[in-house]
C-alpha cells in the first residue's frame, strides 16, 4: 500500500508499518513493536492507545501538544473508517497546532514523510487498519 525506503516510514500494509527499519504490527496471533495504532514525532515510535473505536474525539489526540508541532496528520484508517469530527479539529487548533491534515493512512504515511523531509515540525496519529 505503501513504500518509501527513504523514511522514516518505510512501509505500510494492513496493520503493519515499517519505520526506521523496525516493525511495529499487530495481527491476531502477535504484536510487534507499539502495535497497529501509532504516533510519530521525528523518529520517535510511540502506541496511540487513545483511539478507540471509529470515533475520534478530543481527549483520544494526545502527545502532540505543547511540542511545537506546526503540522498534526491524522490517519483514518485504510478505508477512511475513522471519524474526525468539527470538534476535534477545533480542539487541535485550539491548542496550538496550525494545521491539521486528515487522510486515510497509506496516503498519510506519504504526506508524514514528504513534511519530514522538508523539516517540517510534523506528528502522526495513525490508524493501521479499517
Amino acid at each position: 500500500m505503501f513504500n518509501d525506503p527513504n523514511g522514516p516510514i518505510e512501509h505500510f500494509s494492513w496493520a503493519k508499518f515499517i519505520i526506521c527499519g523496525k516493525e511495529h504490527s499487530k495481527s491476531t496471533f502477535r504484536k510487534k513493536g507499539v502495535g497497529k495504532d501509532i504516533r510519530l514525532i521525528g523518529q520517535k515510535v510511540s502506541k496511540w492507545e487513545e483511539r478507540k473505536g471509529h470515533h475520534l474525539t478530543p481527549d483520544m489526540i494526545t502527545g502532540v501538544y505543547n511540542r511545537d508541532i506546526k503540522v498534526l496528520i491524522i490517519g483514518v484508517g485504510v478505508n477512511g473508517a475513522i471519524e474526525c469530527t468539527e470538534e476535534v479539529k477545533r480542539s487541535v487548533r485550539e491548542n496550538g497546532i496550525p494545521q491539521l491534515i486528515v487522510e486515510r493512512t497509506p496516503e498519510a504515511c506519504r504526506l508524514y514523510n514528504e513534511l519530514f523531509h522538508t523539516g517540517k515540525q510534523v506528528a502522526l496519529l495513525v490508524h493501521g487498519t479499517c
